[in-house]
């Protein structure tokens, strides 16, 4: 259970009663994530906007690799809620489990192209320090990437960060979305 109670249902909005009674439906139990930002309803609209405008259709990002970014970040944040739901949808997305157990190292992995390597070296420079991204980092992944992808993948990571810090500081449970 989350360190933060839920509130009575009655007290959430129409729409995230919906989208909860929705989630209760399909998994069996509401999304603790969504009880707990449904605290702040302009908050969770202003994520969920975000979270869709990164997730387009027609995002500059592959949407298996837009997965692998929220992997990595999930786990720099240790946030057991975001890697078990961003690695189903990495499954889903196309990538293998193979692929998905190799994201630690994927350095030294043969599974990854030089361009997903490149982005989660991106992600990893970001997350120890963004105010330090060394050059070298940069110049890689400018190599793969024009500049509106690395706006977005600078934003989904940012938001990811936000995402993972928000669930793992309020200790809210992995639902079994990656049943590996």
């Amino acid at each position: 259970m989350a360190r933060i109670p839920p509130k009575p249902f009655s007290k959430y909005p129409w729409y995230l009663r919906l989208l909860l009674r929705s989630q209760k439906k399909k998994y069996g139990v509401y999304s603790e994530p969504v009880l707990l930002w449904g605290r702040s309803p302009s908050a969770f609209l202003g994520f969920m906007w975000m979270q869709k405008a990164l997730n387009r259709n027609r995002s500059k990002l592959a949407p298996d690799l837009r997965a692998m970014i929220t992997i990595k970040v999930s786990q720099f944040n240790q946030c057991s809620f975001c890697i078990d739901m961003n690695s189903a949808l990495l499954l889903q997305r196309g990538g293998s489990k193979e692929k998905l157990d190799a994201i630690c190292r994927f350095r030294e992995s043969p599974l990854f192209s030089a361009q997903e390597k490149a982005a989660l070296e991106y992600v990893e420079a970001v997350m120890k320090n963004p105010h330090q991204v060394p050059d070298g980092v940069f110049g890689c992944l400018r190599s793969h990437f024009d500049e509106d992808a690395i706006i977005e993948m600078t934003a989904l990571i940012g938001l990811q960060n936000l995402s993972s810090q928000f669930n793992a500081a309020l200790d809210a449970a992995p639902m079994g979305f990656c049943q590996l």
